[in-house]
């Protein structure tokens, strides 16, 4: 339990420290502040499903982040996502194949890469 408070004043600490982020710091990471405050929000292990899930569809992580909007926008629908349970149960498949990631609110974008980076 202690464990969880700790981690809770932790995010509420660094909310605030967004909160006091000048426009020019946040130009400089490349993202707005609602965004920040959603990410920060985000379940832990969001960025490693995002990466896993792109395996899945032939991505690497470098391709995955080589647009940063839309990495940021990738991470920020996984952190939304209701199908965590569907994901789990997909990411610890061996040989997991895209048409199993229906429910996957990223798939779209997953496959769209992954047929610009075969061109």
């Amino acid at each position: 339990m202690f464990e969880r408070i700790k981690a809770m004043m932790e995010r509420w600490n660094d909310l605030k420290e967004v909160d006091r982020l000048s426009e020019h710091e946040l130009d400089d990471l490349g993202m707005t502040r609602e965004q920040l405050r959603a990410f920060i929000q985000m379940p832990s292990d969001v960025g490693e499903r995002v990466r896993h899930m792109g395996a899945v569809f032939g991505l690497s992580a470098e391709e995955l982040q080589e647009n940063h909007a839309q990495w940021i926008e990738i991470l920020s629908t996984c952190g939304q996502c209701r199908h965590r349970g569907e994901c789990a149960h997909l990411l610890a498949k061996r040989g997991a194949e895209p048409e199993e990631a229906g429910f996957c609110l990223n798939a779209e974008t997953f496959a769209a890469e992954a047929a610009r980076s075969a061109a």
